[in-house]
């Protein structure tokens, strides 16, 4: 059997060079996602985990399963369907399973020999129901959020900044999010630098259903509130974080985490992403 490792709230498993990730959870007796990931936020997971083992590449070809401007914007990776992949020299293939399960590969004639593991977190079936349902509404056109609208074009052009943790330097220090000015009104250099993603909980909260944002409104009842840590990076800058919602962790004040990108809410129809804390386990 294949190590299996964890990793960004996934299980993975390699083989050679190429890598198996798949959800934790278990839904009827298949693999399902958790209650905010999807083949996106996987793919992106699955990328780092490689390049943390020395595999770097720059495209990769999939079924159009997968977000390309997220991964773009988290990785770097350009993810080419169809035609688009037949065109370029691309190595490397994405094969989505039809469970939560993504396999990376440079050989589509080998033989892998994953064998996953069978102890995984059963979801309750209920629960699956009314998230899958939650989000369901929230994707509808006709839904409109009560709270900061963002439009496509705004969110698309911060994703990489705030994916990657790219902070600007400043006279002050680094700066994170980025920001066109400084408390002078004098204009801050575009980001440079990344920050390590560790940072220290210094506080945190947990809202209501009935307190929570209006772009939460749908599945915070369904997840029994929102819980948020505001949190120092080793590096200095401070930030305020969702808790990735299929983590089972009670935050406290001086816990390590770290991060993963996440489905954040549903806007116009399309996913917004973003990075929300996980604990730092030993």
């Amino acid at each position: 059997m294949n190590e299996v490792i964890n990793w960004k709230g996934y299980l993975a498993m390699f083989d050679g060079q190429a890598l198996m990730i798949q959800s934790p959870f278990m839904l009827d007796d298949s693999i399902a996602f958790g209650a905010d990931s999807d083949y996106t936020t996987m793919a992106i997971a699955g990328i780092s985990l490689m390049e943390t083992r020395g595999i770097n590449f720059t495209t990769v070809r999939s079924l159009p399963l997968v977000d390309p401007q997220a991964v773009k914007s988290a990785t770097g990776v350009a993810v080419l369907y169809g035609d688009d992949s037949d065109e370029e020299d691309c190595e490397w293939n994405l094969l989505v399973g039809e469970e939560a399960t993504l396999v990376f590969t440079n050989d589509l004639e080998r033989n892998l020999g994953f064998h996953g593991p069978s102890d995984l977190e059963v979801l309750d079936p209920t629960f699956a129901g009314d998230i899958a349902e939650a989000w369901s509404l929230e994707l509808k056109a006709s839904h409109v959020s009560q709270g900061a609208y963002v439009s496509e074009a705004a969110y698309l052009e911060g994703a990489s900044a705030r994916l990657n943790f790219m902070a600007q330097s400043h006279t002050t220090g680094l700066v994170w999010p980025p920001r066109q000015l400084d408390a002078d009104g004098k204009r801050i250099p575009e980001p440079s630098e990344s920050l390590t993603a560790s940072a220290t909980v210094e506080s945190w909260t947990k809202l209501s259903a009935a307190g929570a944002p209006s772009e939460f409104a749908l599945r915070a009842p369904v997840l029994g509130g929102i819980q948020t840590v505001f949190v120092r990076f080793d590096q200095g800058p401070c930030g305020v974080f969702l808790v990735a919602d299929d983590e089972q962790y009670e935050p406290k004040i001086g816990d390590k985490v770290t991060f993963a990108v996440r489905q954040i809410y549903a806007q116009e129809g399309l996913i917004r992403y973003g990075m929300k804390a996980i604990p730092v386990r030993d």
